[in-house]
């Protein structure tokens, strides 16, 4: 901006005193033409005067070139043009004068002037001519420069006098260029108002102030949106990936970048960050317009991916791609299926039983002596369906909650001891020792289920016991937690088969569980009790030594963090959850 500033100033600065020098010369030499033409007319009236008044014409001109009294050219004419007289030429050698301007002027209106330039010399020549008494023509001529000559005959000096000028406008250019400059420089156009600037540029400034103020405005919504924008993909589970047109990778969230192992974001395509044909024609799709929606499998769990366009003014501008955890909605999905089928298996097996019972009664295939039997058969398989539909419709209230009672302080050894006193018949049919060793402590629950946590783990114990062994149910605190703890000499549960058992309708020996009744479905009801009452499961198991259950409750009033389906500890693994879902707070 100097530079061009700087520039404009020096060319007009110079143009300026380029035409101020030209114009002044022109004015001094028109003023000085005039002079001298006044002068010459001057000299040549007093001359004249002189003739006329007696002096004998010839004689006089002659003293005066003599005399050298005048540089001035001096010529007389007679009246027909013929040259009497001149101090410079012969008069014979001459033409007649009587054409030119200044002589037939005077010979026609008494004087006449006029001017010439030489054609061979830089000169200009002033004539003036005057009519004597006698009727000749008294003329003078004066010879000088013109102002190329002037100018040619003064090159040097005209030539300092243009340097001096160049120097004059570059200084005076610098300067003021300086001087324009820094004011616009020292503006501060972060604060334009506090700017002591030009008047001029007072509506510029308070444009740029409004201008600040609006842009300090909006940069304040975009970091309020970014820091929002940020906090909420920072925090969140699902994998978030934002792509442009061109398949850039323009921005990803830690969980996406913890999935795809992603390290640099910057000047990466997000088809190189996963291979899988899925996920780049998901991709693809989703530049193109149209949404999609495919499922992934990374590091052993299940995600969905959902790619949708995203579009700017009509146009697209790129694409959004989430990936969401759908491991667990999958594992439920599955769990309904297994579970769905594992039902109809189950009701089907003693429905078929009864039904062909019934059907050889009632078309009297059965012997009478038979129909007691086949009538027992079928009170068998009944009670059975009754035990499995209960089970199931337990299950089912656990799963949603809806078990209808409010929580409150339960004697925990107290209701141990008598579930052991309903079982003491079962455990001699099966020839099974029932123990107890019951310390007093108190849990936070509903007695209906935590009496059929106890049942079942009991029932479960003796089932699948062997003859002569014992079960050994205990209550105490430990650590200040109540302790449930049910202790078998059975068979035993495989170290493979531990992590399973607590599944529905899973069994480990299948043909010894329908031999005793089992529905499949106790060690569930168990694990779904101690779930919704936040407690902790434990299992230990050696194969044909027996089985001890652990069931840890939270201490009154303890902060609860628990498992969505209860927790399971084996002495083959670490504590996890049954069914997923991980730690709650």
């Amino acid at each position: 901006m100097t530079k061009r500033i700087f520039r404009s100033i020096f060319l007009v600065a110079l143009v300026v005193l380029l035409l101020s020098v030209a114009l002044l010369s022109v004015v001094f030499y028109n003023d000085y033409a005039v002079q001298y033409r006044s002068e010459l007319k001057s000299e040549a009236l007093s001359m004249a005067h002189a003739i006329n008044g007696g002096l004998a014409e010839e004689d006089y001109l002659r003293s005066l070139e003599q005399d050298k009294i005048s540089p001035i050219r001096i010529t007389w004419i007679g009246a027909d043009g013929t040259v009497r007289y001149d101090n410079e030429a012969a008069p014979a050698q001459m033409e007649n004068h009587a054409a030119r301007t200044e002589v037939a002027d005077a010979l026609r209106y008494g004087a006449g002037e006029s001017e010439r330039y030489s054609a061979t010399l830089p000169q200009k020549t002033f004539y003036y001519a005057c009519r004597l008494q006698d009727g000749t023509v008294l003329r003078l001529a004066g010879t000088r420069d013109s102002v190329l000559g002037i100018l040619l005959r003064m090159l040097r000096p005209a030539v300092a006098a243009v340097l001096v000028a160049i120097a004059l406008a570059w200084l005076l250019s610098y300067r003021l260029s300086k001087r324009i400059v820094r004011p616009l420089n020292a503006l501060d156009l972060e604060h334009p108002e506090q700017a002591e600037a030009y008047d001029e540029l007072s509506p510029l400034l308070e444009k740029i102030s409004a201008q600040n103020r609006q842009i300090a405005a909006q940069m304040d919504e975009l970091r309020r949106r970014q820091t929002e924008f940020t906090a909420i993909t920072e925090h969140m589970n699902e994998g978030l990936l934002i792509v442009d047109a061109r398949t850039n990778l323009l921005f990803c969230n830690p969980s996406a970048r913890r999935l795809l192992q992603i390290e640099n974001v910057e000047k990466q395509s997000v088809l190189a960050v996963n291979r899988s044909e899925d996920f780049r024609e998901a991709v693809q799709r989703a530049l193109s317009g149209e949404h999609d929606l495919r499922t992934l499998t990374l590091d052993g769990r299940i995600y969905q991916l959902m790619a949708n366009p995203a579009m700017e003014d009509g146009r697209l501008a790129g694409a959004v791609l989430v990936l969401l955890d759908v491991t667990e909605r999958e594992d439920r999905e599955q769990l309904r299926r297994e579970f769905t089928a594992n039902v109809s298996h189950e009701l089907r097996t003693p429905l078929t039983s009864i039904s062909g019972f019934a059907e050889l009664i009632r078309d009297g295939i059965a012997k009478p002596q038979d129909v007691q039997h086949f009538a027992g058969n079928i009170y068998t398989e009944a009670q059975r369906l009754i035990a499995l539909v209960g089970d199931i419709i337990r299950l089912s209230q656990l799963d949603e909650g809806s078990v209808g009672s409010e929580k409150t302080d339960l004697r925990l050894d107290g209701m141990a001891a008598s579930v052991v006193s309903r079982l003491q018949d079962a455990a001699a049919q099966h020839d099974v020792t029932l123990r107890t060793e019951l310390k007093p402590c108190r849990v936070h629950g509903i007695a209906q289920i935590v009496d059929e946590l106890i049942y079942n783990l009991c029932d479960n114990a003796i089932k699948y016991n062997r003859k002569g062994g014992s079960v050994t149910v205990s209550t105490a605190e430990e650590n200040g937690q109540p302790v449930l703890r049910v202790a078998d000499t059975g068979i035993g549960i495989p170290a493979a088969e531990q992590d399973r058992v607590f599944e529905r309708f899973y069994r480990v020996d299948k043909s010894h569980s329908r031999a005793i009744g089992g529905t499949g479905l106790g060690l569930s009801i168990v694990k779904h009790a101690a779930a919704y009452h936040h407690a902790r499961v434990a299992l230990e198991s050696t194969l044909g030594t027996g089985t001890t259950v652990t069931v840890t409750f939270p201490r009154l009033g303890e902060p609860l963090r628990f498992c969505r389906s209860g927790f399971l500890h084996t002495n083959v693994g670490a504590m996890r959850c049954l069914a997923g879902g991980g730690m709650q707070k």
